[in-house]
């Protein structure tokens, strides 16, 4: 027959169309399986995939046993936003308001009448113990089923001052693609923040897929009480620990037990942390966010009052760890820029 196909170029045109077939299948993989896809291409997400990568693989001189791939992310400024104050400061300021209402004292009290005036700039310049002092007026004299509900009170009805969205919507996409990607791959992610603890549990399980044991803070000190059948605890005006600086490797210490492979934060507080899992005689990746995107976030580092990234940046470059630029690595800051995608 003329229009017979000849065993050979029937041959040919089968290759070429299953060459194509796996060529467009591969691509199509290569898409569908990128672990990081908010993540530019570049340094900071090769480090991340390549260090990953080695880890699980048994047959690899950097291979890490399952029970020893421990990552701990600082929270504030790492995981969400810190800007222009940090969230749990902005929960400070809405409590001391509503408590005003019964110690009308407090308007000629520092450092209650720097809230009451709403003098943001002197704020940012309040003195540890004048914080403190802060933190015991709010966070204290509660159980911490009242102090839970407060919290998530609160949440629900205050909106961040300039994106106008709930505080635990101003959470990094790109990191919640990272604690995915290391828990898929068998690694253990704890929160080892400077926040309080307490403040964190209340939503960080749900927002980062983060087990509430597995969320290390600042605290505050608290009783246990058993009367008529009931058992409660409550917290008190006394400070318990606080979880910053070189507090984190012992809190990491303390709560863990074992130094962490991987160790991400964003500020000169996290230094410490860095650096303990920098000695860390397995395969170590320190990550450290810079924030440089002033029209998506925020551009800050050296001076800034909040999340002061001076010390620990000169490190990084000295010791070549990993520092995402927030500006240039990432394609999408938050989850709900995705909606609009």
């Amino acid at each position: 027959m003329k229009n017979q196909i000849k065993t050979p170029h029937l041959l040919i045109i089968l290759a070429i169309f299953i060459f194509s077939c796996q060529k467009e299948n591969t691509s199509e993989r290569n898409e569908i399986f990128d672990p990081l896809p908010s993540w530019e291409d570049g340094k900071a997400k090769s480090d991340i995939i390549n260090f990953v990568t080695e880890a699980i693989d048994p047959n690899n001189i950097n291979f890490i046993p399952v029970k020893e791939r421990i990552a701990t992310f600082d929270n504030d400024g790492t995981l969400w936003t810190e800007q222009p104050l940090y969230f749990q400061l902005f929960f400070t300021i809405d409590r001391i308001k509503e408590l005003a209402k019964d110690n009308p004292e407090w308007k000629n009290e520092e450092p209650y009448k720097t809230i009451l005036e709403n003098d943001h700039e002197k704020l940012t310049k309040l003195s540890k113990k004048e914080l403190l002092q802060l933190v015991m007026t709010t966070h204290a004299n509660v159980t911490t089923k009242e102090f839970n509900k407060i919290i998530r009170d609160w949440l629900e009805n205050s909106l961040h001052p300039k994106f106008q969205k709930p505080y635990n919507q101003l959470v990094y996409q790109p990191m919640l693609e990272l604690l995915d990607y290391l828990r898929d791959n068998e690694f253990q992610t704890f929160i080892v923040s400077g926040g309080g603890i307490d403040f964190i549990r209340v939503w960080g399980e749900d927002t980062y897929d983060i087990p509430k044991h597995q969320i290390i803070g600042s605290s505050i000190k608290s009783e246990f009480f058993y009367d008529k059948g009931k058992a409660y605890i409550q917290k008190i005006p006394e400070i318990d620990f606080i979880d910053d600086h070189e507090g984190k490797p012992l809190a990491i210490h303390k709560h863990i037990g074992r130094k962490p492979v991987i160790a991400v934060g964003n500020s000169d507080g996290d230094l410490e942390m860095l650096q303990w899992a920098a000695s860390n005689s397995n395969p170590h990746l320190a990550i450290y966010l810079h924030h440089t995107d002033k029209e998506r976030e925020y551009a800050y580092d050296r001076n800034s009052p909040i999340g002061r990234l001076d010390k620990g940046l000169d490190e990084a470059l000295k010791r070549n760890w990993t520092v995402i630029d927030m500006q240039k690595d990432w394609n999408t800051i938050y989850p709900f820029e995705l909606d609009k995608k």
